[in-house]
């Protein structure tokens, strides 16, 4: 499963975090998210959660006031995706302790971090929580015994 890139979206289409798995220049990168995020805020609640976007698949999910946006090759298998985007948010929640916008806004370094250990050169790499969120907790213990 390769992935191009991931998208984390407010209700107002303002980008909260994005990570690239390929190179895409500044300028295209930003038509590409703009023209993304309006789509996926004008789709309703009743239509499905994946759709075309020129050479790539998007699938999305609705979290609170959060849109999650994974771009890949169009033979991915959309299940698997929402599925993955549900396990980010679920390792979200577990080390941020019920993760909103402002969690990730003031943490930003700690979001990233804990999608790069879940994907890594657009592979999903490791699933499980707890090998996830050591490295970060480990990070964490280090801050604090400085202090």
């Amino acid at each position: 499963m390769t992935l191009k890139y991931f998208l984390l979206v407010n209700k107002q289409g303002q980008t909260r975090l994005s990570q690239y798995y390929q190179y895409v220049p500044l300028g295209v990168r930003t038509i590409m998210e703009a023209d993304i995020v309006r789509q996926c805020l004008a789709r309703a609640e009743t239509q499905c959660s994946f759709m075309k976007y020129e050479d790539y698949k998007v699938v999305y999910r609705r979290y609170a006031s959060l849109f999650f946006i994974v771009g890949c090759d169009l033979d991915e298998n959309e299940l698997a995706l929402l599925e993955f985007i549900h396990q980010v948010v679920e390792t979200m929640d577990r080390y941020f302790e019920s993760v909103c916008e402002l969690d990730i806004m003031f943490n930003l370094d700690k979001a990233h971090m804990i999608l790069d250990e879940i994907v890594m050169n657009g592979e999903i790499v490791e699933t499980n929580q707890v090998n996830i969120l050591n490295p970060i907790y480990l990070i964490d213990s280090t801050i604090e015994g400085d202090r």
